[in-house]
């Protein structure tokens, strides 16, 4: 079998949070403009309203809203600072307010029927986009649309899927549905969109990726506590001062984007703008790449291809922007805190993420998996996000 990879992430507060909310044309190709890196290396969401629970947008001028709470206690809204103990529970961990929806943004059952979907239909389309020029954007016979990633070699389209997959097994529902297709122009689903894939002069019969399209997408700048100079985030009264109810619903998810991208070594987002602070001081106060917005609140993961298995061959170039961000980070989610303490007992991280994956991608076999040096890299850098987290509640933790 061939390679692959996986990862997560952090963060900290004052009275901010101006988060840049413009649309995005497209998930998947922000604007180059915006960038000041793009590393070598170099998704239509219509979420069940059952599943996906968004927040109320509303004007700051508006007046608060105060809605009942435990024991007849007016609760803060969402807009309103709440104190350090609403925000963060047993010491580390973020606090069911904090932590609950729109974080869950690709619920299980979604993934699953958008999957199914994505095998079965027929590819009507294929045009430029979805960020390198040999991707494209596909459309499918129902009018939905999927990236598709072809990649420069068959390895990043191995750590794109390898990275979903490990995000699933994480608990971490950010990153978009994702399915593996052989390229076939005499089969049903490739037939007719034959002189598209043609003209992108692919291999023949290649494995690519389908990841789903999310249209309407705003773009993401890093809060200022993972800025330059910022001390981090952590869980204590003058850190957590001003911080409202949607403010923390997002640092959460950022918090599962350090540990993520740390896991994965995934350099082609946050770690990006750490090596482009040499000469753009101002880097972090742009868009983030690979990171978008839904209008939910949901943070979307998008472009993991850097993840494992190129992640972990560059390691040594990115290890010290990666330890970097996981410094700045003490509070977590539980449900991802939980997970990693089990795959540390394991010490299978690497097996269960196989098992995860062979049992949901028919195409497994024939894209390959990690090898033995990058399986066990795997389970080394959750050994590390497990110690990381046991350090941060020794020490916060009454």
């Amino acid at each position: 079998m061939k390679e692959l990879l996986p990862g997560l992430a952090l963060l900290s507060l004052l009275g901010w949070l101006s988060f840049s909310t413009e649309p995005a044309a497209r998930s998947g190709s922000p604007p180059a403009a915006a960038k000041t890196f793009r590393t070598l290396l170099a998704v239509s969401l219509r979420p069940e309203e059952e599943e996906v629970v968004g927040t109320t947008t509303r004007s700051r001028r508006s007046p608060p809203v105060v809605r009942p709470g435990r024991a007849g206690v007016e609760r803060p809204g969402p807009l309103e600072p709440l104190s350090p103990d609403d925000l963060v529970e047993q010491g580390v961990f973020w606090s069911e307010r904090a932590d609950r929806s729109p974080s869950a943004g690709f619920p299980e059952g979604h993934v699953k029927r958008w999957q199914q979907r994505a095998r079965s239909s027929r590819l009507v389309n294929l045009e430029r986009g979805c960020g390198r020029l040999s991707n494209r954007l596909a459309t499918f016979s129902d009018g939905s649309r999927a990236c598709v990633r072809y990649g420069i070699n068959p390895d990043q389209v191995l750590g794109e899927t390898l990275s979903f997959y490990l995000s699933r097994l994480l608990g971490i529902r950010n990153v978009p549905a994702l399915a593996l297709s052989r390229v076939n122009t005499n089969g049903e689903q490739w037939r007719r969109v034959r002189s598209e894939v043609q003209a992108a002069q692919w291999a023949d019969r290649p494995v690519v990726s389908l990841s789903e399209w999310i249209g309407d997408l705003g773009d993401v700048v890093s809060p200022p506590p993972l800025r330059e100079g910022a001390k981090g985030l952590h869980p204590s009264a003058e850190d957590l001062t001003n911080v409202t109810e949607k403010q923390a619903r997002e640092l959460a998810q950022w918090s599962d984007l350090i540990l993520f991208d740390y896991l994965t070594a995934n350099f082609d987002r946050l770690a990006s703008n750490l090596l482009s602070l040499q000469w753009d001081s101002r880097v972090m106060e742009r868009s983030t790449n690979n990171l978008h917005r839904t209008k939910q609140g949901a943070l979307v993961f998008i472009d993991n291809e850097a993840g494992l298995v190129h992640g972990y061959r560059v390691l040594p170039m990115w290890e010290r922007y990666h330890e970097s961000l996981l410094k700045t980070l003490c509070i977590f989610r539980k449900e991802t805190a939980r997970r990693i303490a089990e795959l540390h007992r394991s010490r299978d991280a690497a097996g269960q993420l196989l098992a995860l994956y062979l049992a949901a991608e028919p195409l497994a076999p024939q894209l390959g998996f990690l090898s033995e040096e990058h399986a066990q890299m795997v389970q080394t850098r959750t050994d590390r996000l497990h110690k990381h987290i046991s350090q941060c509640k020794a020490k916060y933790s009454k």
